[in-house]
């Protein structure tokens, strides 16, 4: 089968939303060239491997990839992609030189192209990002290692979005706890809510691509029987009392529309942890939060984006 590349030159800021775009049209599989990653400093005490090559990345920006199948419908695919990348102006995103550019690839290099800018990572005091293909021994007896393929679903389980929810997750996340997943995508929070000790995990997406993405990753981390997954839009529907904590790494515009919505399935004292916010929207996700009877315990920073842990009151 023959592929489309399509390669947006964008900002970091724009690169959640583009995704989420690319992601909603179609596309099986992003990859994310982000020139800050060359001059990031890391680590080499938990096995990973860096192999970049500064030829990769742009010298500024960031191009986001992704890959549609060449048919019939592919021009009309790519100028709804174009509308909708410009529409995100009308949320104040800054979406850079927005340069597109199409060109075409076979299906072998597809494939596996996207795979070397994924490696194990250790992203937190106690979990560590595996990727499936790669060999990786343990640092210490009490590490916690997430198996990760996230195939067509969106989500590698390493961007900064995913990073501060799995941290503020350490945090808020109890022995015992029954916790709500909002948006799975590769299934990666609620993976890590399950080894922290959740008795019950329900992950919702309404993506069923990503339904059966994630369904194989809890299966390949044996919590199969701690994670149940469904296709469902946000929090319709559940019962209101239903978790101690609810996750969501989504974009803060989504964030806004249900902040009543996880109030009530939230438990007295229960936790939201809200993340996919970048600066700007900060502000305002934090009043809707509190509007709907939150206090803001913490606000987690990493690169441009921020993630919020919330107490109901």
């Amino acid at each position: 089968m023959k592929w489309s590349e399509i390669s947006i030159h964008t900002t970091n800021e724009a690169v959640e939303p583009i995704s989420h775009i690319l992601h909603e049209a179609g596309a099986s599989g992003v990859v994310i060239e982000d020139p800050f990653e060359l001059t990031k400093e890391r680590e080499d005490q938990f096995g990973e491997i860096y192999q970049l090559n500064p030829d990769d990345y742009p010298e500024e920006g960031v191009i986001v990839k992704a890959y549609l199948p060449v048919n019939s419908f592919l021009g009309e695919t790519v100028d709804a992609i174009k509308d909708s990348i410009n529409n995100l102006i009308i949320y104040n995103i800054d979406i850079g030189l927005n340069k597109v550019t199409i060109s075409e690839v076979n299906e072998e290099e597809w494939a596996t192209a996207w795979k070397k800018y994924y490696n194990p990572v250790k992203i937190s005091e106690k979990f560590t990002i595996v990727p499936t293909w790669e060999i990786y021994n343990p640092v210490s007896s009490d590490e916690l290692i997430i198996e990760l393929d996230p195939g067509m679903a969106f989500g590698t389980g390493t961007h900064p979005t995913t990073v501060m929810c799995i941290q503020a997750l350490e945090r808020a996340v109890k022995s015992g706890d029954r916790v709500i997943d909002v948006g799975t995508g590769s299934g990666v929070l609620s993976i890590a809510a399950a080894m922290l000790g959740a008795v019950d995990v329900r992950a919702y997406d309404l993506d069923e691509v990503a339904v059966t993405q994630a369904k194989l990753n809890i299966k390949l981390n044996k919590v199969n029987e701690v994670v149940s997954i469904s296709q469902n839009n946000l929090l319709d529907g559940v019962e209101e009392n239903a978790a101690d904590v609810v996750v969501a790494n989504i974009l803060a515009e989504v964030i806004l529309r249900f902040t009543d919505d996880v109030a009530k399935v939230l438990k007295p004292d229960g936790y939201f942890i809200a993340s996919g916010i970048i600066q700007q929207k900060k502000d305002q996700v934090k009043d809707a939060l509190v509007a709907s009877g939150f206090d803001i315990v913490e606000t987690i920073l990493m690169e441009d984006w921020v993630a919020l842990i919330a107490k109901r009151v």
